[in-house]
């Protein structure tokens, strides 16, 4: 049995929402755009690909044909450049002292690297933080730092050479060092193999009317993880519900928006890059934005199976971080679609998205799913394709997160902030 063929609400304003929803946003629709995202001719859609840039240009020309204007330039593509450092030599030494190699660790986007720690401002991970998590959240700092890492963690410091990887290029420069060392004099030289990389997020904006300064962000990411080991055979990891459904989705509802013409606040449809090897995108895209000017963010990720409740539901990351997820549910009164809290707190997926960087600024920002994330069979697998998918359920969902979110759009509703405390 098929889902269900519209939406019927309750009230006037929202069966009216219900029914333009119903007209402009069709199966069809869907399955031609998924079906191009996750084909094996995207390969993938792995990071530094010849393919992933065909799927950011696909993109960018479905919002250009949808009426979108490009956000904060000429051009949809949101370029940015990411390093990564191979350590050819290095040589530290605190109060005249040698440092042993093994228990520094320095980020840098400089091939050769002199450096001093009264030039640097000093953090620490405690006993008991998240080595990877603070970590990698001091990686990303636009100020040089001397990070202090607790000696408990020794077993494991040496893994911190994984930030080598990818990190955004930059001025700054950031060192770990592990153990009760005194750092003010210290004294660093280094020298590296830089390699860089260039990325883009796809970037659309349809303005708004009388609330234009307040932005409402649609957003979800377009990499996936490539090609790798053959399950029966075939070794494109497509990527189909992870998450080419959150892109249709976000395209899907930039037409219908743009259709309706009636958004009083600015939307922003954003279509992120290097999710799956760090979250790259989204963060740098939450750096162009001033955060009290975002109202709410809906971050759309893996909606193509049916949820835990089976059809007619979702859920929402952090759902009682705000009112957001109150708002939506509200607004769908009178159908069969629920909005449900995350059922998955021990994975803490408020903070794994694409909606975490801004999150933690206090944004409203979560993501919705219905990944069936104790269970999901295909879940970064070779077998992630379209034809694994509900289509119909998904065309559906879209439809329930536009019809949730009129209110926000509208100005009529406002979000409450995340509480930025808990995470001091």
């Amino acid at each position: 049995m098929a889902f269900i063929k519209s939406i019927t609400l309750v009230t006037g304003v929202l069966l009216t929402s219900a029914t333009a929803f119903t007209q402009q946003i069709q199966v069809a629709d869907v399955t031609k755009t998924i079906s191009f995202l996750a084909s094996d001719e995207m390969r993938g859609r792995q990071v530094y690909s010849p393919e992933i840039d065909k799927a950011a240009d696909f993109i960018a020309a479905e919002f250009k044909k949808a009426g979108l204007l490009p956000f904060g330039g000429s051009s949809y593509l949101q370029s940015f450049i990411m390093v990564s450092a191979t350590q050819q030599t290095i040589n530290a030494q605190s109060a005249g002292k040698d440092i042993d190699s093994k228990n520094i660790v320095v980020l840098t986007s400089k091939p050769e690297l002199s450096l001093s720690s009264a030039n640097m401002q000093v953090a620490t991970i405690q006993a008991g933080d998240n080595l990877f998590s603070k970590a990698f959240e001091y990686a990303g700092s636009s100020k040089s730092l001397l990070i202090k890492v607790d000696e408990s963690f020794g077993d494991r410091f040496s893994r911190l050479v994984f930030l080598k990887r990818n990190f955004f290029k930059t001025d700054a420069d950031i060192v770990f060092v592990l153990g009760n060392i005194d750092t003010k004099d210290l004294l660093i030289k280094a020298t590296h193999t830089i390699k860089e990389n260039k990325l883009a997020n796809v970037v659309g904006v349809l303005p708004g009317k009388k609330l234009k300064d307040d932005y409402v962000i649609f957003s979800g990411h377009y990499d996936h993880i490539g090609t790798g080991k053959p399950e029966n055979g075939d070794s494109i990891y497509n990527g189909a519900n992870d998450d080419a459904s959150g892109i249709t989705a976000i395209i899907e509802l930039a037409k219908h928006f743009k259709a309706q013409k009636n958004n009083e606040r600015t939307l922003i449809f954003a279509a992120f890059t290097a999710e799956e090897v760090g979250g790259f995108g989204s963060q740098y895209f939450s750096k162009q934005l001033s955060p009290e000017k975002v109202i709410a963010m809906f971050n759309i990720e893996m909606i193509g199976t049916d949820s835990k409740w089976g059809k007619n539901s979702a859920y929402i990351t952090g759902y009682e971080k705000t009112n957001m997820g109150d708002i939506l549910q509200k607004n769908l009164k009178g159908s069969a679609f629920t909005f449900h809290p995350d059922p998955y707190p021990d994975q803490q997926l408020f903070y794994r998205s694409d909606n975490a960087t801004l999150a933690r600024l206090g944004v409203p920002a979560h993501t919705i799913s219905t990944s069936k994330m104790d269970s999901e069979p295909n879940y970064h697998k070779a077998s992630d394709e379209v034809k694994t998918l509900d289509l119909i359920n998904m065309t559906e969902i879209i439809k329930s997160i536009g019809i949730s979110a009129q209110t926000i759009i509208s100005g009529k509703d406002t979000p409450s902030r995340v509480d930025t405390k808990e995470l001091r």
